[in-house]
This record gives structure tokens, C-alpha cells and sequence, in this order.
């Protein structure tokens, strides 16, 4: 492939990210104002874990779709399905229909970081690729900048629903351009569809993922209901065992999963979900705990993409250098120490404490996802790439999902136990801004401290997961470094 095509496949592939980043870092910033004007704080959790739920269970489809038909398939089916589902979320007059509409807009999502990535690791080597996931953070980080701008614009001059449609004008462009300008190769064969490994992997997740998605019952995790889902995703999940060991070309080639790879899969799935934690409550701290508006608080939230494409950009060499176990240890290591001041964020922490704290935040996640990512490339061959990066991307989903459910009740635990402890006996979670739904006499002060201890609760569960992470990458084994890129680092460094 030649310098030129490779830099228009980057920018194609920039664009696809950038389509799933404008929503994203607008919503994250929205999202208090919609489940304002849509009385639903109690469910805030559930618009982003059906999205994530749905997007794990299409996942794995893309990946051993783009090793059977092709990555530009797999890229444009799921960017219509994620373009259709944004025109339904902005049409949205109900918590209830918001969140079926992420539901589908998750299906498409799901090709859009799996099939990227495969790209990359496809057309550049190991040593290169620390860039092109640099000029991919940098797109979150432009995303993030121009996010609130546009975002406050449309909020305050239409409304929220409009944070939605923006992707329609945008990602129509950005597919005809994936369509005429990605070129690639397909081997026509025959293929068998795994239906059967689909239709038992799909129950599973869900009904897995449902025990998390659908919360506490009765005040506890351990009930009924959530005993029958996890029996039932255990029953299909051995199901699918012995469907993908008998199928000729199985969905998730077991040999993709090496004793490395399994340790990253459950490093990245675990640090994931602290990221996700991080990216959900730090707005809601910055606007419902600290008082700034979604314009400001998206500012103060950029210094973190900033840092993450900063970092980004040398870990290829580094990798190649040092060996991708030490420096995702030193990225847990770092990440662990940069979420420590979240414990002490405060309704008058000043402006530059946080800025500097979210800026090293990014340093931590930077290097530890970026490094990840690099590796479960580097597991496999080519012809194996899309299926061992979908496993990858499943169970980082699953570490969202996991983690924004848990994340969720137990914020809206601390949040009645906190009103428990101040007395406050009258209040609604699904509308949690409105002061006339509370008992008479009670503050918004009182709220916000409420709300800053559940911030701090959550906190420390992001540590401890942390903490999780650094033992696994500790242990791990090494993992290896395919021939290619030591081979393209060497003639670099002979040049």
C-alpha cells in the first residue's frame, strides 16, 4: 500500500472515530440535562450499559465478519445501523425510548472500534502504530474540544435532542468516503456463518449482562431473578464451548486466546471499566457537585485527551524497546496515582487542581490502553486479527457494562444513604435537580455534599479495580513481538 493510500485509510479511519466521538464526549457533558428534562436520573446508567450491551453482542459478529467478507463490510453495515440509531435517539421524547434507541445505535457501534483497530493492525507495523493510535486519541481529544461548543450551541439554541442528529451529517460523508477511498483485497471463498455460536454467545451476554443492566431487587444483588440469569448465561455460554469446538470456521477460534492474551483481555476489560467510571462521573462532578456549565466542564475535561495522545505516540518504539509488560505496568502504576485527588474533590476544589488531576489521568489510561491495544494485535495473524480483537473489544465492552451498572447502584446507594444520614426522607433519584421534590427546608447544599461523598464512594472503587490491574500486569506473562515489526523497527533505526 502506498504512502498515499495509507494516509487517506488514516484519515478514513479518524473519521469513523470521530463519528462515534462527537456524540460520545456531547452526551457525556448532556447527560444531566437530559435526564432533567426527561425525569430519569435513576436510570442515567441505563442509556450508556444497553448501549454497551448491545454493541458486546455484535462485536464478535463484526470481527469474524471482517475476516470472512472483508473490513470495509464489516466497517459500513455497522456505521448504518449506528447513523440509524442516532436519528432515533434524537427523536427520543422518553427515557424509555432513549434508551432502546442507544440499544440499536449500540449494534452499530459495535464495528466501529473493533474493525478500526484490525486496520491498523493489518496495514502498519508495531512501531507505526503508536502514531496512528496517537492521531486516533487526538480525534477524542478534538472531539472533546469542539464537543461542548457545538453541544452548549445546540442545547441552548435547539435543544439536547440535536446532539444526536449531528452524527447524520457527518457520518454520511464519512461512509461514502470509506466506500470509494478503502481498498482491499477479499479472497472469494465459501464461508459458513456460525449461526448457532451467534444466536447461544448473544444469549449469554445478555442474559449475563442483564443480572448488571437490571440492578439490585429488594435491596440486593443476590436474588431470584439474577440467580436464574446467571445460570442461564452459564448454560449457553457452555453451550457455545461446544458449538465453536465442533464449527468449521467458529465465531471465537479458541486459539486466539494465549496465555498472554488472556491476561491483557482481563487487564483491558478491568481497566475499561475503570475508564468508563472516570469518563461518566467526572462530568457529573464537574456540573452537579462543582456548579460549572457542560461548556466549562468540557474544557477543563480536555487536558486529558491531550495527555493521551501525547503519550500515545512513542509507545510503539517503547513497546519494541522494553517489552509490553513493563510499560502497561508502568501505565497501571500511573493510572492508580492520577486517581487518588478524585477522593478528595470537593464542591470548591480549585480550577488548576483539577485541570492538573485530569491531565495526569490521561497520562495513566493513555498508556495503559494504548499498550493493550498494540498487543492484542501483535497475538495473532492476519487472518485471525478481526476475531482476537473482537474477544478483546467483547470483554472491554463487558468491563463497561459491568462496570457503569455497579458504578451506578452504588452511587445511588451512597445518594439515599447519604439523605438517610441528613434526614431527608422526601426526595425522587429520577429527579434529583428539583428542590420542591424533597422534604421542606432542605438545601442544595446538602445535595451536593451528598452527591460529593457518592462521588469519593465510586472513586475508590475505580482504585481498587486499579489495583486489580497492576497484580495481573504484574504476573502476566511476556508477550511476544511478531518478527514484522522488529524487523520494520531495525531497518528504521538503521536509517
Amino acid at each position: 500500500m502506498s504512502k498515499t493510500e495509507k494516509n487517506m485509510l488514516i484519515v478514513a479511519i479518524c473519521m469513523a472515530m470521530f463519528l462515534a466521538a462527537i456524540e460520545s464526549t456531547i452526551l457525556l457533558l448532556a447527560i444531566p440535562i437530559i435526564v432533567k428534562d426527561l425525569h430519569g436520573f435513576d436510570l442515567i446508567s441505563h442509556v450508556f450499559s444497553v448501549y454497551l450491551l448491545t454493541s458486546a453482542i455484535s462485536t464478535p459478529v463484526y470481527g469474524k465478519m471482517s475476516d470472512m467478507y472483508g473490513r470495509k463490510n464489516a466497517m459500513l453495515v455497522g456505521m448504518t445501523i449506528f447513523i440509524a440509531g442516532s436519528a432515533f435517539c434524537g427523536l427520543s421524547q422518553t427515557m424509555v425510548v432513549l434508551i432502546i434507541s442507544r440499544a440499536i445505535k449500540g449494534l452499530g457501534a459495535g464495528s466501529i472500534l473493533t474493525v478500526s483497530f484490525t486496520i491498523v493492525g493489518d496495514v502498519f507495523p508495531l512501531n507505526e502504530r503508536g502514531k496512528i493510535q496517537g492521531a486516533i486519541s487526538m480525534v477524542w481529544g478534538v472531539a472533546a474540544l469542539i464537543g461542548p461548543f457545538v453541544g452548549g450551541l445546540l442545547i441552548n439554541f435547539l435543544s439536547w435532542h440535536w446532539i444526536f442528529f449531528i452524527v447524520i451529517p457527518l457520518g454520511v460523508p464519512t461512509f461514502f468516503i470509506i466506500q470509494t477511498k478503502f481498498n482491499e483485497t477479499i479472497v472469494k471463498r465459501k464461508h459458513r456463518i456460525d449461526v448457532s455460536g451467534i444466536i447461544s454467545l448473544s444469549l449469554a451476554m445478555i442474559a449475563f449482562l442483564s443480572i448488571f443492566i437490571l440492578g439490585e431487587e429488594g435491596g440486593t444483588w443476590l436474588n431470584i431473578r439474577n440467580i436464574l440469569l446467571f445460570i442461564i448465561s452459564a448454560v449457553m455460554l457452555f453451550v457455545f464451548y461446544r458449538i465453536e469446538k465442533r464449527a468449521v470456521e467458529p465465531l471465537v477460534p479458541f486459539d486466539v486466546l494465549t496465555k498472554s492474551s488472556i491476561f491483557i483481555n482481563l487487564i483491558a476489560m478491568i481497566f475499561t471499566g475503570v475508564l468508563i467510571g472516570v469518563d461518566v462521573y467526572t462530568p457529573i462532578y464537574l456540573q452537579n457537585v462543582r456548579g460549572f456549565g457542560p461548556l466549562v466542564a468540557g474544557l477543563i475535561l480536555l487536558p486529558m485527551s491531550v495527555s493521551w495522545t501525547l503519550v500515545s505516540i512513542p509507545m510503539g518504539k517503547l513497546v519494541i524497546r522494553f517489552g509490553g509488560k513493563p510499560v502497561n505496568l508502568v501505565g497501571t502504576i500511573l493510572t492508580i496515582i492520577s486517581l487518588v485527588p478524585i477522593l478528595v474533590f470537593t464542591k470548591n476544589s480549585e480550577v488548576a487542581f483539577l485541570i492538573a488531576a485530569i491531565f495526569f489521568m490521561g497520562i495513566g489510561l493513555g498508556i495503559g490502553m494504548t499498550t493493550q491495544t498494540m498487543l492484542i494485535q501483535e497475538s495473532v495473524g492476519f487472518e485471525k486479527r478481526g476475531s482476537a480483537i473482537a474477544v478483546n473489544t467483547l470483554l472491554k465492552t463487558l468491563g463497561q457494562t459491568i462496570g457503569i451498572s455497579v458504578f451506578g447502584a452504588v452511587f445511588n446507594g451512597t445518594i439515599v444513604k447519604g439523605f438517610s444520614q441528613a434526614g431527608i426522607t422526601e426526595y425522587n433519584l429520577g429527579n434529583l435537580y428539583d428542590l420542591s421534590s424533597y422534604s421542606s427546608g432542605v438545601s442544595w447544599d446538602q445535595i451536593v455534599d451528598v452527591l460529593t461523598t457518592a462521588i469519593h464512594t465510586v472513586g475508590l472503587i475505580f482504585i481498587c479495580m486499579t489495583i486489580v490491574c497492576i497484580v495481573l500486569s504484574a504476573i502476566m506473562p511476556r508477550p511476544p513481538i511478531s518478527e514484522r515489526s522488529l524487523n520494520s523497527n531495525n531497518a528504521e533505526n538503521q536509517e
